[in-house]
């Protein structure tokens, strides 16, 4: 590896090699000074780590520059000719109306003039404001003194209470826009003259969560019943302490539960993974095999390590494997999804062809260096990567010859990333509660958009007691 057009493994092996000359070095020296090249190698490694190599976001990356798989076009910046551009257009229905009369002591003096039409501009404005409704029940009373009062409409209990559409603004604010309740505040103040404390914020988010239970329970059924489905999961921080968010998700639904744990229990506890009898895509998360289905690895995590083990481990197999896959992934792409079965075979004996190859070039422990170890001598990153290469050729590979099955997790991936925005911005949930309403509102939000949906329709559908014509078709 190279820091700085310093090549660090040269410096270290000729370091080593002076110590091995070196025979006047007492062995506790010597000693001390093979455990600190250890630790500059150990340190190497990490610190060389970026988003091409490992699973570190792009964000971590120091100095990372932006690059373009495409070449230049040789065009100039911005739209080109015959483009279909988006500009602001017409209404039909102005909300108002304001009409400019001829200031006619400009006009020539002498001849008549005569309306002809106008010519039209409009201004589109917005105008915040407070709406507010009074109800005025009649009141009727009889000739002893009974009094009958006429029926306020549903959900009208209070003297005065807030609608539904500023709790559903309130909740896609919160939940969706990941604004702070103080803001959010002083938004409904700065904005609108109306006194919406954070409690009130937390209590719209509350009703939010209770009335999508329901919901909570028919995505559940639906993602057990479908053909693939995505799993992945993150750490996230509940009240200072490292807990872990679920999610299982599908090109249609998205399902968020935080949990203790990251394991079986809260796999369990989720209450997807048990039924699922599909294709269940992963990143090779050793508890997701606990379930008796198919499986399909995320290639996108295997291609980074390759990457890994080429530039740090020096592993000439796996630069070839890398190209292997993702040529794979092309013809996959090129045959409209997947791959007839002697064509998929072709693949797989250059497939395992390379594994062999790459045998010879990391191969396994010495067990006769076991020195009365017992169980699995442990194995370099470069080494364990193989093996899992060759152990799980299927699920690697099984995007080849089933259509449904991705060549990569990013499905998984892509659904949890705002829940790390939701992390950088508050930095944590306060309590399981928050974190409890925040999973089950974004998967409302997220299977919604992904009906085509907004975020605002469909909040305001929730807080009008509607499901979304989703849930009553499938």
């Amino acid at each position: 590896m190279k820091i700085d057009d310093i090549d660090v493994d040269s410096a270290i092996n000729s370091v080593k090699e002076l110590l091995a000359k070196e025979k006047d070095l007492s062995p506790a020296l010597k000693s001390a000074l093979e455990v600190l090249l250890l630790l500059v190698t150990l340190l190497l490694n990490r610190i060389t780590l970026n988003s091409k190599n490992s699973s570190k976001p792009p964000s971590t990356d120091p100095n990372r520059k932006k690059t373009s798989k495409k070449g230049k076009s040789g065009r100039k910046p911005g739209g080109q000719k015959g483009r279909n551009g988006t500009t602001l257009e017409p209404v039909e229905d102005p909300d108002e109306v304001t009409e400019i009369k001829v200031d006619r002591r400009s006009l020539p003096k002498g001849p008549r003039y005569q309306e002809v039409g106008h010519e039209i501009r409009q201004v589109i404005d917005i105008d915040i404001s407070r709406f507010v409704i009074e109800y005025r029940a009649q009141i009727l009373e009889d000739e002893q003194g009974n009094r009958f009062v006429a029926a306020f409409p549903e959900g009208v209990r209070r003297p005065v209470q807030y609608g539904l559409n500023l709790k559903a603004n309130a909740v896609y604010m919160s939940q969706y826009q990941l604004i702070p309740y103080d803001r959010i505040r002083d938004h409904f103040q700065d904005q609108m003259q109306i006194p919406v404390s954070a409690g009130s914020v937390f209590n719209f988010n509350q009703e939010a969560h209770e009335r999508l239970e329901p919901f909570e329970q028919w995505a559940k059924t639906e993602l057990a019943k479908s053909i693939l489905m995505h799993a992945d999961e993150t750490g996230i921080n509940i009240g200072g302490k490292r807990h872990w968010l679920h999610c299982a998700s599908s090109a249609t639904m998205t399902l968020f539960y935080p949990h203790a744990k990251r394991g079986t229990d809260a796999m369990d506890d989720m209450g997807i993974l048990p039924f699922f009898k599909g294709v269940l895509c992963h990143d090779h998360w050793k508890p997701y095999y606990h379930y008796p289905c198919l499986h399909a690895l995320c290639n996108a995590h295997h291609l980074r390590e390759l990457e890994r083990a080429w530039e740090q481990d020096h592993q000439q197999w796996a630069k070839e494997m890398q190209a292997l896959l993702i040529a794979i992934a092309k013809a996959v792409e090129d045959a409209g999804g997947w791959l007839p079965p002697d064509e998929a075979e072709r693949w797989r004996k250059r497939y395992r062809k390379l594994l062999k190859k790459a045998e010879l070039e990391c191969p396994p422990p010495d067990e006769s260096q076991r020195n009365g170890k017992r169980g699995r001598l442990k194995r370099s990153k470069s080494r364990n990567l193989l093996e899992r290469l060759r152990d799980f050729e299927q699920d690697i590979l099984r995007f080849m010859e089933v259509e449904s099955v991705p060549f990569t997790n990013n499905q998984g991936e892509s659904d949890l990333r705002m829940t790390k925005v939701q992390q950088k911005i508050s930095g944590c949930f306060r309590s399981m509660e928050g974190a409890k309403f925040f999973c089950r509102v974004r998967s409302y939000l997220s299977t919604c958009r992904k009906h085509g949906m907004t975020a605002t329709q469909a909040l305001t559908l929730l807080f009008q007691g509607k499901n979304p014509a989703f849930m009553e078709t499938e």
